[in-house]
């Protein structure tokens, strides 16, 4: 993953140092329109991480170690601070809470 954002930011110098990629199955992405957050997400991040971006970025990876590497289209977060980043990373890529009265 480390590479993944080494080849992103070189390639996207504007998305800064705090860069999470986001798996196609984070509970953050919209499940119809994979190109856009959730309202939710778009929501938290308004609230508690302002300035931070969606992109839709290409990079040249190898699917295995030794294959050829192609462009894909990677889903990106930049933040504006590593604070920002965690937080983000502990509430939209951890399992969701229960509700609290399963929790109970």
């Amino acid at each position: 993953m480390i590479d993944i954002i080494q080849a992103l930011q070189q390639r996207n110098p504007t998305l800064g140092p705090y860069v999470l990629v986001l798996r196609a199955d984070s509970r953050a992405r919209d499940a119809g329109d994979p190109s856009r957050l959730t309202p939710e997400a778009d929501a938290w991040l308004a609230e508690r991480a302002p300035g931070a971006k969606f992109s839709q970025e290409t990079v040249l990876l190898a699917p295995y170690p030794g294959a050829m590497p192609a462009d894909r289209v990677v889903a990106v977060m930049a933040f504006a601070d590593a604070r920002q980043l965690a937080a983000f990373a502990t509430h939209w890529t951890g399992d969701p809470e229960p509700p609290e009265d399963e929790a109970a």
